[in-house]
């Protein structure tokens, strides 16, 4: 699902804007199956991007473009997200019509659900069950505020692209995490995001995107605790959740931090069977973003959680061009490129 379409072009170029790093991935589609032909990652500096807002649209804007110039890409038209607080994901019946009779029906019943003024969203939505013969249709609904929107295309118009299309954080996600984990579209499954600021808990039911959480949890906490209790450096502690071996230093955070995550996951498992008619629970759960990687963290959410927590990989079933990495190491960024492969992804 995407605000505005792709154009039939060989090659997609996501664009991901996060807090404490950009990434850049390009899908080549010309031979009939995405292959990722190129990741490139760039650091942005400390509170230009504070929990997804924007606060130095210059700085960022000169990172992108500094991002494509050593990348090498050329193609301006990119494939972006929005997400957070302003932005409504939800799923409502209506009654069953053709999907072109239904955006006046959606549109009205959207203002019962979404908390702004409908006059200042862009809205989008997609039927969950057109073949189906009830009386009422699933439909997923998605509004996001205008003014997030443009002020979007506005910093990529400073960077001299261009946003081809404009997608939501939990659907870019969902985009790769699809490709790569097929049987965890059936049943229900969460995935757990663990951005630079926030994290994000998405529960997918049966291949369908259902509820997303933001919590205010990401590595820039469990940084701050080191910082502050253990009295590291910046340098020292991004050393500790970087690194591979778990630490008498750094578990008594991850232990805290990682129970906080898990009751976020609860508390939407919780919500789901309130709001399920079957009553249906989370019998899976993956974690990506940059906080994934946090020494332990995976054991005390699966100790929390009393079920196996996975780290994902977006390119475990996806074809990987030789030299697509450059530098990188391939352990170390893949678990940060969930979202920006998931939006490379999309093509009409």
């Amino acid at each position: 699902m995407a605000f505005l379409g792709l154009g039939k072009q060989s090659k997609t170029v996501g664009l991901d804007i996060g807090s404490g790093l950009i990434k850049l991935a390009v899908i080549d589609h010309s031979a009939g199956r995405p292959v990722l032909t190129q990741v490139s990652v760039t650091p942005v500096l400390a509170d230009a991007i504070v929990e997804g807002e924007i606060m130095d649209p210059g700085v960022v804007a000169d990172a992108i473009r500094g991002l494509f110039v050593s990348a090498g890409v050329k193609q301006k038209k990119v494939a972006v997200a929005v997400g957070g607080r302003d932005v409504i994901v939800k799923k409502i019946q209506v009654d069953r019509m053709s999907e072109a009779d239904a955006f006046d029906v959606v549109r009205w019943e959207a203002q019962q659900y979404v908390p702004f003024d409908i006059e200042g969203v862009e809205l989008d939505f997609q039927v969950l069950d057109p073949d189906g013969e009830g009386l009422q249709m699933d439909v997923l609904l998605v509004a996001a505020k205008r003014e997030l929107v443009e002020t979007k295309m506005a910093l990529l118009g400073d960077a001299g692209l261009d946003a081809q299309v404009v997608d939501v954080d939990a659907f870019a996600l969902h985009n790769a995490f699809e490709l790569n984990y097929p049987a965890a579209m059936r049943g229900v499954a969460a995935l757990i995001n663990i951005g630079h600021e926030v994290t994000n808990v998405n529960v997918v039911q049966d291949g369908v995107p259902l509820l997303t959480r933001d919590l205010s949890i990401g590595t820039r906490k469990f940084r701050e605790d080191l910082q502050r209790e253990r009295g590291l450096s910046s340098e020292a502690a991004d050393g500790l959740l970087q690194g591979y071996e778990r630490s008498p230093d750094l578990d008594p955070y991850v232990q805290n931090r990682g129970e906080e995550i898990a009751v976020g996951v609860e508390r939407a498992a919780a919500f789901l069977q309130t709001a399920s008619r079957d009553s249906a629970t989370i019998a899976r759960v993956f974690c990506c973003g940059g906080g994934a990687r946090i020494p332990g963290l995976t054991d005390v959410m699966s100790r929390r959680l009393r079920m196996p927590v996975e780290v994902a990989n977006p390119i475990q079933a996806l074809e990987v061009k030789n030299g697509a990495f450059g530098p990188l190491s391939v352990d170390e960024v893949a678990p940060l490129l969930m979202q920006v492969v998931g939006l490379a992804l999309r093509r009409a």
